[in-house]
């Protein structure tokens, strides 16, 4: 599955209490969160601003580590492109490697609905992704 930037910093630097049971599903190993080169850089500049706790970061930054696969940029043109171009990296992502892509993002789950993408990936917010009809099994 892959996550976005926003999902990642509820999970790992704001610890989310809505988003617990996918915090468990993840450090227990039911779910692995696939990641690109652009996508860490991104979550690095993040975490560097002012305003994030330098040691909440380093930590949020060590628990992603510790759980993310890390996988090579792919080669691949999406089917449809995301009004925010700093999205599309995801989108392409979960399209090449992971059927489930998580996000709060608007315009990434307006493209859930879309006729090219919804046939391969499923777009969710983090807090369906592990309601009863989605056990973790469906969706790693």
């Amino acid at each position: 599955m892959v996550l976005d930037t926003n999902v990642a910093l509820a999970l790992w630097y704001f610890e989310d209490p809505a988003l617990s049971p996918l915090a468990a599903a993840l450090s227990a190993g039911r779910l692995v969160p696939l990641a690109t080169p652009p996508m860490i850089a991104e979550w690095h500049c993040v975490l560097a601003r002012e305003g994030f706790d330098p040691q909440r970061a380093a930590a949020a930054r060590a628990a992603y580590a510790a759980l993310r696969r890390e996988l090579p940029l792919p080669e691949l043109e999406a089917p449809a492109r995301c009004r925010d171009p700093d999205d599309q990296k995801f989108l392409v992502c979960a399209l090449a490697y992971a059927p489930l892509l998580l996000t709060r993002d608007k315009a990434l789950l307006r493209l859930a609905r879309h006729r090219r993408i919804a046939q391969r990936l499923t777009i969710l917010r983090p807090e369906q992704a592990m309601t009863p009809r989605r056990p973790a099994s469906a969706i790693s």
